[in-house]
């Protein structure tokens, strides 16, 4: 079997293997066996998009969009303050103007990410220098969200980015453009560790390990940085990953290298293999053209496959990471006519595993968020294994306090067999400690701290009691109201349909 590789004039040729190449220069075939060659990228219908989303236009290279098998949510334009949508996967076609929003922030949204433990919590990072956590009701917003259940207040500037971890419930990490990187524990609304002195510049990205011992960023000081959180250490760094001014990235991959993308100092977008033992010379660096979008990297640790999408683009890269040489291996390429605002990616649960689905993202217009399907062709309609490996699922293997006390877990795996069914979140509780007994950490270094167990007395028993009493009557009073909502819509469409 042969597959496409680009091969043109080569940029660098290191001892250890490294070589670039333009992919606009010519093209040969070489013999490589990958079963991802044909995988076939495509848009659903218009009935299938999302229509009529302002969104966002701030000038901020974050994806805007986030997404889980429940709900796909986008940063949109709003006025006095920030605000992001939440719809159920389902909710397809025109999106009206009066459509409930998550809207507490005072500024502009700038990134938000979903919970990869419980399906209906997400955080947000604003302009207003705070960070939000959100729980979504199961069957979406009935009315506008105003009230998050924590509010984690620490950074001195606008916050750029949030990023769960892996494999710990409820550990969250954001970065501000105060070059600090904060790790709170959302059960207690607490900030646990402050890095705020292993960066000079803005920070552009943040990504953890696969079982979140580790940290990489990407900086405005061209550095790229392996960072041991706990221990608050840079266990690596590259000066000059990649030589351009403009924005990089870096992200983790499955096997512990790092994998980043960037510009050269001619301004052409390149991507590079990095191991981070020794980070002298890359594992592999290549040239891909003179497009001056910057590159999302959206990797499946299962595939090892990585998709590039760059920001302005209208089309989206794939490549296959391998141990051969040259270890980053061009598949193929989906293009379509719109350029991209941003981009949100499904975790592998959220896949149709029927339809040898592989990757599926939802695409960010101007007015519209347009989900593509990847898919590699097979004839048998019968569970194929090899395209399905075993992966992370929603349970956490650990809990906060665990992993701030040192220990490490890889993601307790699924299979998708019989495809995946979300299955019943708990809610986010957040138990505040005493303020009056803690002591402020959010603008100095913090050291470890271990979170006392909380004592808790008849009375507050009595209390969370009632407020249980509580929730589950509102729950079953929004739930009547939704009911009737479905009911009035078919009996006015069965009345539309008589007067017709």
């Amino acid at each position: 079997m042969s597959d496409l590789l680009w091969v043109g004039q080569v940029v660098s040729r290191k001892p250890g293997g490294t070589r670039g190449w333009r992919p606009h220069c010519t093209m040969r075939r070489v013999v490589r066996q990958s079963k991802f060659r044909h995988v076939f990228g495509q848009a659903v219908k218009n009935d299938q998009c999302y229509d009529d989303i302002r969104v966002s236009r701030v000038t901020w290279d974050s994806s805007f969009c986030a997404v889980n098998p429940r709900f796909v949510a986008i940063i949109i334009e709003a006025s006095g303050g920030g605000a992001f949508l939440v719809l159920p996967l389902h909710k397809t076609g025109r999106i009206d103007k009066s459509y409930p929003t998550v809207c507490g922030h005072t500024g502009p949204v700038l990134d938000i990410d979903w919970c990869p433990h419980n399906d209906q919590v997400i955080a947000s990072g604003s302009e207003d220098c705070t960070v939000m956590v959100w729980q979504i009701p199961e069957n979406g917003l009935t009315l506008s969200l105003t009230e998050p259940v924590v509010i984690l207040e620490g950074h001195s500037k606008r916050v750029g980015i949030v990023a769960w971890h892996p494999t710990a419930r409820n550990v969250l990490l954001s970065a501000g453009c105060d070059n600090a990187i904060i790790i709170w524990n959302v059960g207690t609304g607490e900030a646990l560790l402050n890095l705020d002195d292993m960066h000079s510049d803005m920070i552009y990205n943040v990504s953890w390990n696969r079982n979140g011992s580790l940290i990489c960023t990407a900086s405005k000081d061209k550095k790229v940085r392996v960072i041991d959180p706990r221990k608050q250490e840079i266990v690596a760094e590259k000066e000059k990953a990649h030589e351009g001014a403009r924005p990089m990235r870096a992200i983790f991959l499955a096997d512990g290298n790092v994998f980043t993308t960037g510009f050269s100092r001619m301004s052409e977008r390149q991507l590079a293999l990095w191991n981070p033992k020794n980070m002298q010379e890359p594992i592999a660096l290549h040239e891909m053209d003179t497009s001056n979008g910057v590159l999302l990297p959206f990797y499946d640790p299962d595939t090892s496959i990585i998709y590039l999408c760059g920001k302005g683009d209208s089309s989206i890269r794939y490549f296959e990471i391998t141990d051969e040489s040259p270890y980053v291996h061009y598949l193929n390429t989906f293009s379509s006519k719109e350029p991209q605002r941003g981009m949100g990616y499904m975790p592998k649960r959220g896949l149709d595993v029927n339809k040898c689905e592989i990757a599926r993202f939802f695409k960010l217009h101007e007015r519209k968020c347009e989900p593509i399907i990847m898919t590699v062709p097979r004839k048998s309609d019968l569970f194929q294994d090899d395209l399905y490996p075993d992966t992370a699922g929603p349970e956490a293997p650990l809990e906060a306090e665990e992993w701030f006390e040192g220990k490490n877990a890889d993601p307790i795996l699924i299979s998708l067999k019989h495809g995946y069914i979300p299955g019943k979140n708990r809610d986010l509780k957040v138990v505040k400690k005493n303020i009056l007994d803690s002591k402020p950490t959010a603008n100095k270094k913090c050291d470890l701290i271990s979170v006392p167990k909380k004592t808790t007395d008849t009375a507050s028993v009595q209390n969370e009691a009632k407020l249980d009493e509580i929730l589950k009557e509102i729950k079953s009073i929004k739930d009547t109201i939704c009911n009737q909502d479905e009911r009035i819509s078919k009996l006015e469409q069965q009345m539309a349909k008589i007067a017709a």
